[in-house]
């Protein structure tokens, strides 16, 4: 199994990113996808939640109106659009697979079973 994200980088506060994960080695159709991040001496935090037939959507609140999750099944690969980037959305970012075939989307690192290495996002001031 091989979950790699891309698409970090260093950007101004106010601006705009899409990070992209591509995953491979199991049935990418059938897992709900997530992303994560976690900032320095903090705890990993989610963020954005797909399921796996990409009709339903999750956000952490400090990310809600701001970040939209997509996904790919054709090309299994699952996307975050980052916009109105703050100081605080500073992290590395994680993309993350969880087989659930109930709902609702899960919100908790410990309920995903395959990650990515992660993307590091660095808003400037």
């Amino acid at each position: 199994v091989q979950l790699q994200a891309s698409g970090g980088g260093l950007v101004q506060e106010g601006g705009s990113l899409r990070l992209s994960c591509a995953a491979s080695g199991f049935t990418f159709s059938s897992y709900d996808m997530g992303w994560f991040r976690q900032a320095p001496g903090k705890e990993r935090e989610f963020v954005a939640a797909i399921e796996w037939s990409g009709g339903t959507t999750g956000y952490g609140d400090s990310v809600k109106g701001r970040f939209t999750i997509s996904r790919d099944n054709a090309g299994n690969t699952v996307s975050l659009r980052i916009n109105s980037l703050k100081l605080e959305d500073t992290a590395r970012y994680y993309c993350a697979a969880t087989y659930n075939p109930t709902w609702p989307l899960k919100r908790g690192a410990i309920q995903y079973e395959y990650w990515g290495q992660g993307t590091l996002v660095t808003v400037s001031s």
